[in-house]
């Protein structure tokens, strides 16, 4: 009998720059071997470069490493790749879906589904702890 494959989780924001790639750490962390998880931005500014520094302190500051974070640009092979995939916030989601067709369109939902993980680029620390923890509460309900 073989082991089923892990459940595939993408975690998208404008610029895998601060909350797509925490939350995918946080699920990976949470989800153990359940999960594979991977993640991108709906912009390609960040393509290649680390996660921002505040959110690389915040995170450390939870217990998470982001350092090896390095920017990802979303694409139809990994809407394809992924079971679902989860916006950080409705402005993600209205991104996702000029991107999706009829079979990867189901899989779009918003990280929190009843509201935003508040984008803090350009705010104070305090911005992207808040982010940490939205985000670290919101991961239970993704994970099998």
């Amino acid at each position: 009998m073989s082991a089923a494959r892990p459940r595939r989780l993408l975690t998208v924001c404008l610029g895998n720059h601060c909350r797509s790639p925490l939350a995918a750490l946080v699920l990976a962390e949470f989800g153990g071997p359940a999960v594979e998880v991977r993640s991108a931005g709906i912009r390609d500014k960040w393509v290649g470069r680390p996660a921002h520094a505040r959110m690389v302190t915040a995170a450390a500051g939870a217990g998470y490493d982001l350092t090896a974070h390095r920017g990802v640009h979303i694409t139809r092979d990994l809407l394809g790749w992924a079971d679902i995939v989860l916006a950080m916030d409705t402005g993600n989601l209205a991104a996702l879906r000029a991107l999706t067709d009829e079979k990867t369109a189901p899989k779009l939902g918003l990280y929190l589904t009843d509201r935003d993980v508040p984008d803090p680029w350009g705010k104070e620390p305090e911005a992207f702890a808040d982010a940490v923890r939205l985000i670290q509460d919101g991961a239970p309900r993704h994970l099998p």
